[in-house]
């Protein structure tokens, strides 16, 4: 593969711009390639990538300069896509959730170790300073045994800011599929994978209405719940219990906090690469805020092609890997499944624990 990872992006929609501005900060990653249904979005992007040109799918699956597909279509092409580029060659690394089913995540799973490649997933936020620097924290036994943990992601809806908030509401989105990946990614770096969930969810409106841009005041019916809740047992037996929302319009909570034997550590916002970790030792009076002490710092939507290129040259497992994203998928269908049939429900994915950064890596 050389000293560079040629992508090929597939979708270029609002997402597209936030990868864009980091891989082309990172001298080690080049777009050659941009496919999308609008070939004028497609060229918006392509022109932000110098030598980068616009083709369509079959055209990018079938290029020579293409090393990872990058797909960033939504949820409901995330299956079919990453299985066409599988069945060319190609690794592919796609936007969460890794598919709207996760019999279609195990189809990705299975295809890509057939294949030979690999098959990649975000989130990359928990490669960040925040998420890495307090699982450093609880490796080094700072709050002692990990006991418990809450998790909470509460806004109004993404309407209120999205021009085209339709598929947020559509089957694959709802705030678990589409903000649970954040967080339950966050919870398996931290805590380790799921083995038994229990859920409840509602739907508290049915119709929502844009709030901005150009389709101010359309209105859309809405196909899933949007509150859900629920109570994770790691197989390490420690219990996290989740919120997520997009009914709340304002809240106290933390993002994640995690509670041990012998204090407490509060995680920044898993839906970005920093923030500050704290630390309230059982002793102590008060919080303190950590240094980031691992993670790559500087880090955006991106970085974790990156270290898949890094993991390909040094033959390593890649720490976005698809047994991390099956298994997020597996613990949201099962929340799903508990909440309909008012059961605790058995998780029957696990996942590799991805190791951590070791150090703070500073990006240019």
């Amino acid at each position: 593969m050389g000293g560079t990872l040629r992508i090929g992006v597939v979708g270029a929609g609002k997402i597209s711009g936030q990868y864009g501005a980091t891989i082309s900060r990172l001298a080690e990653l080049t777009v050659t390639t941009v496919a999308d249904l609008d070939p004028e979005r497609a060229r918006l992007l392509a022109d932000q990538h110098p030598g980068a040109r616009v083709v369509d799918l079959p055209g990018l699956l079938a290029a020579d300069d293409v090393d990872v597909v990058l797909n960033l279509t939504t949820p409901a092409g995330h299956a079919a896509v990453a299985l066409a580029a599988i069945s060319t060659g190609k690794h592919v690394y796609g936007e969460k959730p890794l598919a709207t089913a996760s019999a279609d995540g195990r189809a990705i799973a299975a295809a890509a170790v057939a294949a030979g490649v690999r098959a990649a997933c975000a989130p990359d936020t928990v490669l960040g300073t925040g998420v890495q620097t307090a699982r450093k924290t609880l490796e080094d036994g700072a709050i002692g045994t990990p006991l418990a943990a809450t998790a909470f992601m509460t806004v109004p809806g993404h309407e209120r800011w999205h021009p085209d908030p339709e598929f947020y509401y559509q089957r694959g989105g709802g705030p678990l599929l589409d903000m649970g990946p954040y967080y339950l990614t966050a919870l398996v770096h931290l805590l380790g994978p799921v083995r038994r969930v229990a859920g409840m969810s509602s739907r508290p409106r049915n119709e929502r209405t844009i709030a901005d841009g150009p389709r101010a005041g359309t209105s859309f019916p809405v196909d899933v719940d949007s509150h859900v809740t629920g109570l994770l047992e790691h197989e390490s037996g420690a219990l996290t219990t989740m919120i997520m929302s997009f009914d709340i319009w304002a809240t106290r909570l933390p993002f994640i906090e995690v509670y041990g034997s012998a204090g407490s550590l509060s995680v920044p916002d898993p839906n970005r690469f920093a923030g500050d970790v704290r630390l309230h030792p059982a002793a102590a009076q008060s919080w303190t805020t950590l240094a980031p002490s691992a993670g790559y710092a500087g880090a955006g939507r991106g970085v974790g092609l990156l270290d898949l290129h890094h993991a390909l040259a040094e033959e390593r497992p890649h720490r976005t890997g698809v047994d991390v994203a099956l298994h997020v998928l597996d613990v949201m269908e099962s929340m799903q499944a508990s909440a309909r049939t008012g059961t605790s429900v058995a998780v029957t994915t696990t996942c590799h624990r991805p190791d951590r950064i070791a150090d703070v890596v500073e990006l240019p």
